[in-house]
């Protein structure tokens, strides 16, 4: 049975609402048995109407499907609701800076963060695993198979993000993780074990982890890219709060 203009927007809106990743065309259409130029015509109305009216949340084109996302003047508020709901962190800075060496290389290996930056990260690693900031994402196909590291689900929560195309610049990191850690009340003393030197972390270190993201998966490709079985199994995804009507 054919729907009618009304109904089918609303259904687009709902499978759109649901959709862990972007939805494609071929999905929708399938979905409500309707051809795709029928179904595109009405996406291309939504994502007009959603950009025109005072909503807090848009569809956009992404990754060849569509998916909800806040509007951009309401991702600070987001973020402190998100914040809101997770109990306080704390991070040392060589923890804050591997952590920022992880999300813009990501999938990235425990040599390659410590080549960057200049220091042993060992055990820096093993305290983002267990605050569960990272996951491990494989290994790399190279000599020795070291393990790849990638953020979690639990970091884009902490740090209000939609998902991992909403990252800021390096510059504007360290701002964001002290708004989202509750400025330097969120920035724990350097315990013993992870005393490091600092000299391999200034800005032109960062500012060369940022170029060399360019070569980097796309953030879909991370979300997809399968863990070894040994990995250590994510929590239980939480809301999108991205996806609120």
């Amino acid at each position: 049975m054919t729907m009618n203009p009304t109904e089918l927007k609303g259904a687009l809106e709902a499978i759109i609402y649901a959709a862990d990743e972007p939805a494609t065309l071929d999905q929708i259409a399938n979905a409500v048995s309707e051809e795709k130029p029928t179904v595109r015509a009405a996406l291309d109305e939504m994502i007009a109407a959603y950009a025109t009216e005072d909503r807090g949340v848009e569809i956009r084109a992404v990754a060849g499907g569509y998916k909800f996302y806040t509007k951009p003047q309401h991702h600070e508020v987001v973020r402190r609701f998100i914040k809101s709901l997770r109990p306080p962190l704390r991070l040392t800075m060589p923890a804050l800076e591997t952590l920022a060496v992880i999300a813009y290389r990501q999938p990235v290996t425990g040599p390659e963060i410590q080549e960057i930056r200049g220091v042993n990260v060992s055990g820096v690693i093993k305290t983002l695993l267990e605050k569960r900031l990272i996951v491990t994402a494989g290994r790399k196909a190279v000599m020795g198979r070291p393990i790849m590291y990638r953020s979690s689900k639990e970091f884009l929560m902490r740090f209000g993000l939609s998902d991992l195309e909403e990252l800021p610049s390096l510059k504007e990191f360290e701002q964001l993780a002290r708004a989202a850690l509750g400025s330097d009340e969120g920035i724990a003393p350097i315990e013993p074990e992870l005393t490091e030197s600092m000299n391999g972390v200034d800005a032109a270190t960062l500012e060369t982890a940022e170029t060399q993201a360019a070569a980097a998966p796309s953030p879909q490709d991370l979300q997809e890219t399968p863990e070894p079985a040994e990995a250590e199994a994510e929590h239980s995804e939480p809301p999108k709060a991205e996806s609120a009507s």
